[in-house]
């Protein structure tokens, strides 16, 4: 399975996995889901070694392409990584609780 969907996501979430943010940080600035570490897509290859250890590695974007990418990358380095379908965009617009501003250190 490589992509899931809000629901799976809500429930991976309420149970403590981990959820990487590719966007760039401007846009991870302007809204982006509560406790999504954020990874850029354009450093991930650099920073991999950030990807924490867990079950499942959940990766959003905004709508699911650059996170479908982050995780086929993932997957084919042993990591158990799945794309949210739908990304921050579809979690915005579902009504779901989100976070915005700058990013703190």
């Amino acid at each position: 399975m490589l992509e899931v969907d809000l629901n799976a996501l809500d429930a991976a979430l309420a149970a403590g996995e981990p959820l990487i943010d590719v966007r760039e940080t401007d846009e991870f600035e302007q809204v982006r889901v509560p406790g999504a570490v954020l990874v850029p897509l354009s450093e991930f290859v650099s920073r991999v070694n950030e990807i924490p250890d867990a079950e499942t590695v959940y990766v959003i974007c905004a709508v699911g392409g650059r996170s479908l990418q982050a995780a086929e990358y993932l997957q084919a380095r042993g990591i158990n990584a799945v794309s949210v379908a739908g990304g921050t965009m579809g979690w915005f617009q579902s009504g779901r609780k989100v976070d915005t501003g700058p990013v703190q250190s």
